[in-house]
């Protein structure tokens, strides 16, 4: 199992970008979060299988169709198993 701390920047926060995050995650069978940044990122957990997240991270470069980003920062994360589902915050 994978997990990846991912930052999104650009228009981004008002786009709808944390939903459609939740909807590609369920698409993929992830688990994880997304919320809002105070620097106007949004910040995104996901785990699962490594091809899986890193089908997610690509998606991520287009977002939805709302957003316009400009740049998308990964660090890898250890998994937790505690998480279930994917949670907006």
């Amino acid at each position: 199992m994978l997990g990846s701390h991912i930052s999104i920047y650009g228009e981004v926060q008002g786009s709808g970008f944390r939903s459609w995050a939740k909807e590609q995650s369920l698409k993929l069978s992830l688990t994880g979060w997304a919320r809002k940044a105070s620097d106007g990122s949004i910040e995104i957990f996901v785990q699962g299988e490594d091809e899986s997240v890193n089908s997610f991270i690509s998606l991520c470069w287009d977002g939805p169709s709302f957003s316009h980003v400009d740049d998308v920062l990964v660090q890898d994360a250890n998994p937790d198993e505690s998480i279930k589902g994917f949670e907006i915050y």
